[in-house]
């Protein structure tokens, strides 16, 4: 199993198959996905990259961490789960409880 990274600051014009090529120069990717705005259909300006071993992830680190990329300094650092989501739309949790008004 390979590990995932987290790859933020990225110029809103790369896509899927550049972050995939860009990561491929320091070892074997996985997968690459750039997170796209459902709305709007444009880069969020994050992504994930899956190197096939830690090895190579950590080489990913140290190579890409800070690096400039279409003039932009990357954040490349092991990906976390994510949190799960407190409050906004279908947070039942923060409303009053339904009953006789």
């Amino acid at each position: 199993m390979g590990c995932k990274l987290y790859v933020g600051n990225l110029p809103f014009s790369v896509d899927d198959q550049a972050l995939f090529d860009t990561f491929a120069q320091v070892g074997k990717v996985q997968s690459a996905r750039v997170i796209i705005d459902r709305e709007t259909q444009r880069s969020k300006g994050f992504g994930f990259v899956e190197m096939a071993t830690d090895q190579e992830a950590l080489h990913a680190i140290e190579q890409f961490h800070g690096a400039q990329f279409e003039g932009r300094p990357l954040t490349v650092n092991e990906a976390r789960p994510m949190e799960p989501r407190t409050g906004g739309y279908g947070d039942q949790s923060s409303r009053p409880p339904r009953g006789n008004r």
